[in-house]
């Protein structure tokens, strides 16, 4: 593999922070990197840099001449009143490229990832569609290098396995910044974390996300190792620096400076074993009933409008179950958690709850948060002092806990990141004692050290949770059955994420295959009779049902090939393919014009 991209030493620097420094790294063609790191360590900044949309401080990025690199934010912003077509086509020149205009290589880009209306208003687009989009705007501009920034924040799962089959499949170099612990798991082919532990500021390792952990968790073992190795042989240092004349009298100055340098080293490498430990402390309450039966729904159905979402649905909650939602957005997983907190009340059906039943819940739009609150208001409304199982604290202390200081205490909530106010959340919901979790997406926004504590106390908390997250990793640890959801208002449980995954794809297989001669195929027609056709005409028409058939079958063969990832890189046969799709759909479109021709001359109409 050839070199991309080279970038050696890097550091950047905020007035308020330093991100990072002397940071080194390298893309070769065809890898898929993870680009890793707490919140805050610099990974989109650092991702800039090399697409060159920032300068570093310091430090040098070598680029191989020519090198086209693309970088998708994880916002998908778009003008209002655009269409697909008009956001890609935006992105390009005018030059012609291989014989293709900008319009033309804006549909070739477009039709790859899917899009069949080309002119549909982007405001209607779902996120995942919108992500398409994205990419699509990035792909046209035919990269060697795309860089992704977060992908698959605020995705659905089908939007996440669509994503994750078009990085498995595409041939051209990737870097993506993500916490999505199973898409790393199953795309990446080297995982890069950015974190002041490490010497130099990041740590590499070759693999997917399984390898990383267990490289990452040997390296960290060696250095507290090497931190008591130097230890000893500082104290050693000290013991003879405080020799007595003696000793002062056959010191020599290569000693003086060698002790010197480990004790520098010493400082140093403690400080890095010391930024591990530095992490959320998340142990929520439990109220510690004994009730068996927490919350039970008999034959609850439920509509939004003229959407069904489900019907006669059962389900009953108890101590220790951990109910994992899933489903498509807009399915209907929020709003049965609004049902089993009392927010909404069921079309029909009853629901059941324990006495005194106590609901901690967290919503995914964190309406619960006033953004116009300092941090100190938001954590501690009333004076300094938080009770928290039943011992005072003070909020310096409790900020603390979560990864803030105490000079970000008059910090608006505004201001704080997605992560900082996801935190504010878990932190708020732990002063209360509950009986029942509703989380609805609380991995939003998580750095993954986060991630992994809001696990753990997930999975030591005795009460019953019911969880929507798309982080899949969470999900397989904490879930002990699944509840998914479709848009056909039906409701199934499966006792794996595997078993709900296949039983997915396969309902939308059938679906796809059952909407394409709906929307293609001509309408049952009786045997025309013989009248004022003349025989030729006639002749025309009894063949036209078949002729049809016919087209719209090689335009199926040729949107398979189409939707082959390979067309990424090879211009040529993606330019072939997509000129005859749409001489294809000209030719169906054509046939049913003249069908209707024939057939209004027949009957006179």
């Amino acid at each position: 593999m050839s070199t991309l991209l080279t970038a050696r030493n890097l550091t950047k620097v905020y007035p308020s922070k330093a991100l990072f420094e002397g940071v080194s790294i390298h893309v070769e063609d065809g890898e898929r990197i993870g680009l890793i790191g707490p919140n805050g360590s610099g990974k989109t900044t650092l991702m800039k840099i090399l697409a060159g949309v920032l300068s570093p401080d310091d430090g040098e990025v070598v680029r191989k001449r020519g090198l086209r690199a693309a970088y998708v934010d994880q916002n998908d912003r778009f003008v209002d009143g655009a269409t697909p077509l008009s956001v890609v086509r935006a992105g390009l020149d005018d030059d012609d490229d291989g014989g293709m205009d900008a319009a033309t290589r804006a549909s070739i880009a477009l039709s790859k990832l899917g899009f069949v209306d080309l002119q549909q208003d982007v405001a209607t687009l779902s996120g995942g569609w919108r992500k398409r989009l994205s990419l699509a705007r990035a792909l046209a501009r035919d990269p060697q290098v795309l860089m992704l920034d977060e992908p698959t924040n605020h995705l659905d799962l089908e939007g996440v396995l669509w994503l994750e089959g078009f990085v498995q499949q595409a041939s051209i170099a990737m870097i993506f910044v993500t916490h999505d612990r199973r898409f790393l798991e199953n795309t990446a082919s080297r995982i890069i974390e950015l974190s002041a532990a490490y010497p130099g500021g990041s740590f590499e390792a070759e693999g997917n996300y399984t390898e990383f952990v267990r490289r990452k968790a040997a390296y960290l073992e060696a250095q507290q190792a090497a931190q008591t190795s130097i230890a000893s042989r500082v104290r050693r240092d000290t013991a003879w620096l405080r020799q007595g004349i003696q000793g002062r009298q056959t010191r020599n100055k290569t000693q003086v400076q060698a002790a010197a340098s480990r004790r520098e080293e010493l400082k140093e490498t403690t400080g890095r074993n010391l930024v591990p430990e530095r992490t959320t402390s998340i142990v929520f309450q439990a109220t510690e009933r004994k009730t068996k039966k927490l919350l039970a729904l008999r034959s609850v159905s439920k509509a939004m409008g003229n959407k069904r979402l489900f019907e006669s649905l059962d389900l009953t909650l108890t101590p220790g179950q951990r109910i994992g939602l899933m489903g498509a957005n807009g399915s209907g997983k929020t709003t049965l958690m609004r049902l089993m907190s009392g927010d909404l009340q069921p079309d029909s059906g009853t629901i059941e709850r324990a006495d005194q039943l106590r609901i901690v819940n967290f919503s995914q739009h964190r309406e619960s948060l006033d953004q116009s609150q300092s941090l100190h208001e938001a954590l501690c409304p009333i004076g300094d002092t938080i009770h928290y199982r039943g011992v005072a604290q003070h909020v310096k202390g409790w900020a603390e806990r979560f990864l803030f200081g105490a000079d970000q205490l008059a910090t608006r909530v505004r201001d704080l990141s997605g992560g900082e106010q996801a935190r504010v959340l878990i932190a708020n919901l732990m002063l209360s004692p509950a009986d029942v979790l509703l989380l609805d997406e609380p991995t939003n926004d998580l750095d993954i050290p986060s991630l992994e504590v809001l696990e753990q106390a997930l999975f030591e908390f005795p009460g019953a949770i019911v969880l929507v997250t798309h982080d899949r990793f969470l999900l397989e640890r904490i879930a002990t059955e699944y509840l998914a959801f479709n848009d056909r208002g039906d409701a199934k449980w499966f006792a794996s994420m595997e078993q709900c995954n296949a039983a997915t794809l396969k309902a939308q297989r059938a679906s796809a295959e059952k909407q394409r001669p709906v929307e293609s195929a001509p309408r049952k027609q009786s045997q025309p009779k013989p009248g004022k056709l003349s025989y030729r005409l006639q002749l025309e028409l009894e063949g036209m049902e078949a002729a049809i058939l016919q087209a719209e079958s090689q335009v199926v063969h040729l949107e398979a090939e189409a939707a082959d990832p390979a067309l990424v890189a090879d211009h040529k046969r993606a330019a072939a393919i997509y000129s005859k799709l749409d001489e294809g759909h000209a030719r169906v479109t054509a046939l049913y014009a003249r069908w209707a021709e024939l057939d209004a001359m027949r009957t006179g109409g």
